[in-house]
C-alpha cells in the first residue's frame, strides 16, 4: 500500500514554478511531450492516521501529457501561473473571481490568447486548483483568496492580535463586541490568541449560525468561560483554519454541536475534524483533529425523547445521503479507522434506523425554558457525553 506523505511546510514558489517551466521547455526542445503532475485529491488517494489526525495524500497523481486534447489545459495552466506569480512579485491579492476577470482582460487585449479564453469562472477556478495541487501550495500562498468566512465567534475572554501585511498589528478584544461577532478571514495563521485572564474552559462549534446566535443572545458566553463559533453548515477553509488556530494556540477542549444525520457527520463534522479528500494538501493547517462530536447523539434521542424525522428513501437527496453513509463505512479511511469506531457506530445507527434529528429538537425538552439548550450542552460536557 502506498504511503501517506506530509506537505512541506515552506516552499520557494517562484523557484518551483521556474523549474517546472524550464523542464517543460527542455522537453519541447527535445521533441518530447511535457507532462504536468498534480496530487490526486480524492478519497482513493486519502490516508488517515490517528497520530496525524487528518486526511493526508498518498502517492497517486493526476498526469496531463501534451496532446491535442490537453494542449488548452496546459496552456491555460502556464498562463494563469504567470498571472499568479505576478501577484506574488507585486504583493497584489485577488479573489478567484477577480483572477477570472483579469484573465478575460488580458485575453481581450491580446488576440493571441483567444484560444485560452474561459467560458465561465469554474473553468479558471479548476486551473487555479490544479496549479496549487501541482505545486502543493495553498491558494492563499499564491495570493488568491476566496470569501471564506472564519465563523461568527463570541467570547468574553478572548483577545485576538492580527499581524497585518505591513508588519503592524491590530488587537481585538472579542468580549468588548457584545453580541456582535468577531469573524476572521481565511488566513487565520496571521492571528495570535490569548485569554484576557486565566484560560478558556471550552470552545463550542455550532453547525447552525442561527442556533449559535440564540445561545449568545441568551447569554451563554457571559455565564460560561467559553468560545462560541457559528460554523454555518459545511465548514469553509476559514472556519477550519480558525478552529485549528484555536486548538493549537489555546489548547482548549473543542466540541461540535449539530444535527444527527449522515450529511452532518460526513460532510460537516469529518471535514472540520480531519479535512476533506478534495483538499488533501491543506488539511494539516485546516482541520481540528481534537474536536469532539457533542451532539446530537443517538443516546440524546432516547435520553431526552427528541423528535426525529424518518428518512424518506424516495426523496433523491435523502436517498443519496444514506448511500454516501454506506459508502463511507466501507471506503472512507476516517470512518474505517478503529479510533473513530464510535463515530462509525453513529453512521451505522443512522443507516439502520433511517432517522434524523435536528439540533434544534432539544428546545422541545422544556419549551418554557429559553436556556434549555445551553443547560443540555453544559450537562453533556460535564458528563463527558460526546464522541
Amino acid at each position: 500500500m502506498a504511503k501517506a506523505r506530509i506537505r512541506e511546510l515552506t516552499k520557494d514558489i517562484p523557484k518551483e514554478a521556474k523549474i517546472l517551466c524550464d523542464t517543460m521547455l527542455a522537453d519541447l526542445e527535445k521533441a518530447k511531450r511535457p507532462v504536468l503532475e498534480a496530487v490526486k485529491c480524492a478519497l482513493d488517494n486519502s490516508f488517515y492516521s490517528p497520530k496525524v489526525g487528518y486526511l493526508t495524500p498518498g502517492d497517486k497523481v493526476v498526469k496531463t501529457e501534451l496532446n491535442v486534447s490537453s494542449v488548452q489545459k496546459m496552456a491555460r495552466t502556464i498562463f494563469l501561473l504567470e498571472v499568479l506569480l505576478g501577484n506574488l512579485k507585486s504583493g497584489a491579492v485577488n479573489t478567484k473571481r477577480e483572477i477570472y476577470y483579469i484573465s478575460k482582460g488580458l485575453m481581450k487585449s491580446n488576440p493571441t490568447y483567444k484560444a485560452l479564453d474561459f467560458d465561465d469562472q469554474p473553468e479558471s477556478d479548476a486551473v487555479i486548483d490544479f496549479i496549487c495541487d501541482m505545486l502543493e501550495v495553498y491558494r492563499e500562498e499564491m495570493n488568491c483568496f476566496a470569501n471564506d468566512r472564519g465563523g461568527q465567534t463570541y467570547s468574553k475572554n478572548l483577545v485576538v492580535t492580527e499581524t497585518l501585511s505591513d508588519g503592524t498589528t491590530a488587537v481585538v478584544d472579542v468580549g468588548s463586541l457584545g453580541t456582535t461577532p468577531f469573524q476572521p478571514k481565511n488566513k487565520p495563521q496571521t492571528f495570535r490568541l490569548k485569554p484576557k485572564k486565566g484560560k478558556v474552559d471550552f470552545c463550542l462549534v455550532v453547525e447552525s449560525e442561527g442556533t449559535a446566535n440564540t445561545l449568545v443572545t441568551n447569554g451563554m458566553h457571559r455565564r460560561h468561560n467559553c468560545i462560541i463559533i457559528g460554523a454555518q453548515g459545511v465548514p469553509s477553509n476559514g472556519v477550519r483554519g480558525w478552529c485549528k488556530t484555536i486548538e493549537d494556540q489555546l489548547k482548549v477542549p473543542m466540541f461540535f454541536y449539530g444535527d444527527l444525520d449522515a450529511y452532518t457527520l460526513q460532510n460537516i463534522f469529518r471535514t472540520l475534524k480531519a479535512g476533506s479528500a478534495a483538499s488533501l494538501i491543506r488539511n494539516s493547517d485546516f482541520s481540528a483533529p481534537d474536536v469532539k462530536f457533542l451532539g446530537v447523539l443517538p443516546d440524546d434521542v432516547k435520553r431526552y425523547d427528541l423528535l426525529c424525522y424518518s428518512v424518506n428513501e424516495r426523496d433523491v437527496a435523502e436517498a443519496r445521503s444514506l448511500k454516501k453513509a454506506k459508502d463511507a463505512l466501507e471506503n472512507d479511511p476516517f470512518f474505517r479507522d478503529k479510533k473513530n469506531s464510535d463515530l462509525a457506530d453513529i453512521l451505522h445507527w443512522l443507516v439502520k434506523e433511517k432517522k434524523r434529528c435536528e439540533q434544534q429538537a432539544v428546545f422541545s425538552v422544556d419549551p418554557k425554558d429559553p436556556l434549555i439548550l445551553e443547560k443540555v450542552i453544559v450537562d453533556k460536557i460535564k458528563r463527558k457525553s460526546y464522541v
